[in-house]
């Protein structure tokens, strides 16, 4: 089981107007006054997104957050604020699994946001959600990783994304990512994470996770007997 010791941040944020539906979440917010964290927001508490509890942070490494967003059917989250970029990685949708879809705010990191989300659909929505809450790197491709030839998924001031599919007993090849990765796996099937020193993880099910350190070496191996699919997520310092 992977724990952590969580520091809670404290910011002040600003409630906005949204009526948004997204990739099966219904992300629903009316126009309100200024707001601090702790505030009551239509008889609710406002807080930040790390300590809403369905944004569960499972790892922490100084300014970078990975949260195990889990919203059953018909729940509601709390309202909470977006104070940082976010990069989020799609599990499943209220309608189901969805492998992985990536996409990325960065507007939070300079106008804040305050919402909530709610999911009215028949399926759990779950995504895993890295946020950076330092300032942007300053050159957008000097830092990319050693041992990978292919372009990422997406690429801007505080992340860096790659999608692999892996056959049956593929590996990768040897990679150093000179940045702090979430390695996440998006569909079904059991996959490896290997560093040079021996010492394995063992991927087994959509949503599932490892964290690398930055320049620290490692491959991906699907053990399993059907096609795996990972992302590899860098929250770029």
């Amino acid at each position: 089981m992977k724990t952590l010791n969580l520091l809670p941040v404290h910011r002040l944020s600003r409630a906005l107007t949204c009526t948004v539906i997204s990739c099966g979440l219904a992300l629903s917010a009316s126009l309100v006054p200024l707001a601090t964290l702790g505030q009551d927001r239509d008889g609710q508490r406002v807080v930040n997104v790390i300590e809403e509890p369905r944004h569960r942070p499972v790892h922490v490494d100084g300014d970078l957050y990975l949260l195990d967003v889990q919203l059953n059917p018909g729940d509601e989250s709390m309202p909470h604020t977006h104070d940082a970029a976010i990069l989020l990685t799609y599990i499943s949708s209220s309608d189901g699994p969805v492998e992985g879809r990536v996409s990325s705010n960065t507007d939070y990191a300079s106008e804040q946001f305050t919402h909530k989300i709610s999911n009215n659909g028949t399926h759990q929505t779950r995504i895993i959600a890295l946020v950076n809450f330092g300032p942007p790197t300053s050159h957008l491709t000097m830092d990319r990783p050693a041992g990978v030839a292919m372009e990422p998924q997406l690429e801007n001031s505080w992340f860096r994304s790659y999608r692999l599919e892996l056959a049956p007993g593929e590996a990768t090849t040897l990679r150093t990512h000179r940045n702090p990765t979430a390695v996440v796996q998006v569909s079904p099937g059991l996959a490896h994470v290997s560093r040079v020193d021996g010492i394995t993880e063992e991927l087994d099910s959509a949503g599932d996770w490892a964290w690398r350190d930055s320049d620290s070496p490692f491959l991906v191996r699907n053990i399993g007997t059907e096609p795996v699919a990972v992302v590899i997520n860098e929250g770029r310092r």
